[in-house]
């Protein structure tokens, strides 16, 4: 059977207002069109729908029963495509963002907060991840994109965008105060306890890697699940670990800790978004990105 949606959208509107002519002035059509279009309707279904008189039409037995169908399926196409404008013109809709704790103070907050002043409409929703969940929110699409701190190599259909720099510093706490009046070689304050993220982040595997280039092993004391965790453990002088510069410029007690300079350079770190190509953004979650694209 093969009848269109035009002659359900026009049906609709014949036995809400119960009028062709009434009809054929919402539809900015013709009332023979109408006509014609309810005549073939009625054919291909194989039944009356309208009773027609002199004083207008009614509906049949059969006309109520499509219209009780035909009037839910049409308010819901209407509210789908009010919803779809309003999202177009991001007035509604949703981001949903998975991001570490560094990204989150380094960029995001920033962002969002220009974000909501220019479309208060979006809801926001952010998942505290580290690296490797929030790319698992990413690919299993309970996230939009993420931002997160440089990890693994990124490969298709995972697509990266380079937000900002930051770099991470080595600090202690006042028991540790010593330390800050000279370079030091990391080898050296091997001695000492350190603290790090777990090890099942990208940055314990970082400072892994950056500890081998040494000749050494990272092996810590106390490892923490979140980067906003190391300053309260470390100005508690629990250890010594490197913390990122972005934490540190909002962190309000810098007496509470020092830095310890070293001989070692420690390279620069990126936060970064990272999107799956594979799977379209929402116009919310695109103008956030380009407003987060357009900061580095």
């Amino acid at each position: 059977m093969d009848v269109t949606y035009d002659y359900y959208r026009i049906f609709y509107y014949v036995a809400k207002y119960k009028s062709f002519t009434r009809a054929a002035a919402i539809l900015m059509n013709n009332q023979p069109n109408i006509s014609r279009s309810m005549n073939n309707l009625e054919k291909q279904l194989g039944c009356t729908l309208f009773i027609r008189s002199n004083r207008g039409i009614t509906l049949t037995p059969e006309g109520k029963r499509l219209y009780s169908y035909v009037s839910v399926a049409y308010k819901q196409l209407q509210s789908a495509e009010l919803e779809l404008s309003n999202s177009s013109r991001l007035e509604s809709g949703a981001v949903t963002i998975s991001a570490s704790e560094t990204a989150l103070h380094g960029i995001l907050l920033d962002a969002l907060k220009d974000f909501r002043k220019d479309y208060p409409g979006i809801h926001i929703h952010i998942f505290n991840h580290h690296t490797s969940q929030a790319l698992q929110s990413v690919r299993n699409g309970l996230a939009d994109f993420a931002v997160i701190t440089t990890g693994p190599q990124i490969k298709k259909p995972f697509k990266e965008i380079r937000l900002t720099e930051y770099r991470e510093h080595l600090i202690g706490g006042p028991k540790y105060q010593f330390l800050a009046n000279e370079k030091h070689h990391l080898e050296d304050l091997i001695q000492y306890p350190f603290v790090s993220l777990s090890r099942n982040t990208v940055t314990y595997e970082y400072y892994t890697n950056f500890f081998l280039a040494q000749n050494l092993i990272l092996n810590p004391e106390i490892e923490v699940a979140t980067s906003d965790q190391l300053i309260p453990v470390i100005s508690h002088d629990l250890g010594i670990g490197f913390v990122p510069d972005i934490l540190l410029n909002d962190y309000p007690n810098n007496n509470d800790i020092c830095e310890i300079p070293l001989y070692e350079d420690i390279p620069a770190r990126y936060i970064c978004l990272v999107e799956d190509t594979s799977h379209p953004l929402s116009g919310a979650a695109t103008k956030l990105k380009d407003m987060l694209s357009s900061l580095n």
